[in-house]
Order: C-alpha cells, then sequence, then structure tokens
C-alpha cells in the first residue's frame, strides 16, 4: 500500500503524519519484509515531560509548534484557508494527552501560507484565544542550520497505517541532500528544493508519520537553544527504505512567517 505524504502526513484518510521513532541506526531493521508495518521497524521512544515544552497536539489531527505562546507554526495542509478559525482546539503543556494538567486553547483565526497550492510553501500559523503558558521555539532564518542531525516529535501513528498516540514520541534523523532526496524517484522528483527539506535514514526504520504534520522539525543551535529548521509535510509511507520524510524549510519562509505572525498580532 502506497501511502503519500503528498497527500499529505495529516491525519486525514491516506495522509501520512509523522510519527516519531527512535531507533538506534544499526539496529533499524527486524526480520521479515522492510517495507510492512511493524513495530520492531517504527518504534518510538516517549518524550519526557517538559523535554520539548513548545510542542502541541491540534484537534484535526496534526501537530504543531508555539512561535508565540498565542499562534502556533503548523502545516498549510492542516488546515482549509485562512481567515476567522473557531474550531481548532489546541492542546499543550504535556507528552500524555490525557493529563488533566493540559493546558488548552481555541483558535480564532488561521493564515495559510500565501500562494499555498499543495506544492511547497507548506507552513501556517494558527492564533489562540488565549496563550498556553509554555516555551516558544524559535525558528531558523539562515539556512546555516539545515544539517547535521535533527530531532522530531508527535503524537501521530507509530508505525505505517496505525493508530495515533496518546504520548509524545521522539527521534532523531540525519539530513539528506536534495540530490539523494529526488534520487529516491516517485514523488521525491517533484522535490521543491528551495522550499523543502529531507531527512532520513536510507534503510528505513525511523521517520514521522500520519497524524506527525505540521510538527516541528528541530536541533540546537550553536547557543544550544532549540531551533526549528522544518515543518511535517510529507514521504511515501512510514519509515520505508529510500523513502525519507519531507520537511517544509522554515529559513526559507522565515520573514514570511515573521511578516504573518505581525498580522495575528504576535
Amino acid at each position: 500500500m502506497s501511502i503519500l505524504r503528498t497527500v499529505k502526513r495529516g491525519a486525514a484518510v491516506g495522509a501520512v503524519t509523522l510519527a516519531a521513532f527512535s531507533l538506534t541506526p544499526g539496529t533499524a531493521f527486524a526480520q521479515g519484509d522492510p517495507s510492512g508495518p511493524s513495530t520492531k521497524i517504527v518504534g518510538g521512544t516517549p518524550a519526557e515531560q517538559g523535554e520539548f515544552p513548545f510542542m502541541v497536539r491540534l484537534s484535526m489531527g496534526c501537530g504543531g509548534a508555539l512561535y508565540a505562546q498565542d499562534i502556533v507554526l503548523t502545516a498549510a495542509h492542516c488546515v482549509d484557508g485562512s481567515g476567522p478559525n473557531t474550531d481548532i482546539q489546541v492542546t499543550g503543556g504535556v507528552v500524555d494527552l490525557d493529563d488533566p494538567a493540559a493546558q488548552k486553547a481555541t483558535s480564532t483565526e488561521v493564515l495559510q501560507a500565501p500562494g499555498y497550492d499543495g506544492t511547497g510553501k507548506d507552513w501556517a500559523l494558527i492564533k489562540l484565544d488565549k496563550p498556553i503558558d509554555q516555551p516558544t521555539l524559535k525558528i531558523a532564518e539562515t539556512n546555516a542550520y539545515d544539517n547535521g542531525e535533527f530531532d522530531i516529535a508527535g503524537w501521530g501513528a507509530d508505525q505505517e497505517g496505525g493508530s495515533q498516540q496518546q504520548q509524545l514520541l521522539k527521534a532523531k534523523v540525519p539530513f539528506i541532500d536534495d540530490a539523494t532526496c529526488k534520487a529516491a524517484g516517485g514523488s521525491y522528483g517533484n522535490l521543491v528544493e528551495d522550499e523543502e527539506l529531507c531527512a532520513g535514514l536510507e534503510p528505513g526504520g525511523v521517520d514521522t508519520c500520519q497524524g506527525d504534520s505540521g510538527g516541528p522539525m528541530f536541533r540546537k543551535d550553536d547557543a544550544g537553544e532549540w531551533l526549528q529548521v522544518g515543518i511535517v509535510s510529507w514521504g511515501e509511507g512510514c519509515a520505508r527504505p529510500g523513502k525519507p520524510g519531507v520537511y517544509t524549510e522554515v529559513s526559507h519562509f522565515a520573514a514570511d512567517i515573521k511578516t504573518a505572525a505581525g498580522q495575528l498580532g504576535g
């Protein structure tokens, strides 16, 4: 079964949003068919409470990060255009979505990337009716950190076609250059090089999955602070060999995101 993250990695039917998985690279494969679902191939490591306090869960089945305490940065394909919107419930401040200490907020307005048509430009901002009292995640403003090893986290499926998770999962994935990513064929041949980043292990086994769309891909900067470099966008299946995750390149859109946040009062 081919599940495309070009039918994005949101929780909708056919979408593949990224779940966070943490495996040691040398142990990424279990015996059997490496392309089939298996918790031995895509197995998440639970995040600790407070480890990634900027993470939020959106009620439509996507992830996001706190750009400001009252503004969430997520994927364009997770929302339905721009304008007033009071339909999105946002949960933050916890790793367990059933934790009674969870902080809740409701959307008031959505700003989808101008010109978004399903290819590239996969970012959006959601204004909240009240702040979520947690640290925010700053965004990369240059491509200096668009390399090396990245962190991913989310409440999405822990295997291709699997169920959404109650507990926040985390993983690390390495950068893959554009030429290698495009060589994966299929949808990857249409990679928008200036607007998208690829990450994953060549043998597969570690990836985001359905339900993780809109969540951040991040790493530490030279000052040791978390910095968002990507937004979970798409990919073919989950954790398949030679089929990396594709992420919106945040640095390319940093100025546009800042302008949009200003329009929302952030």
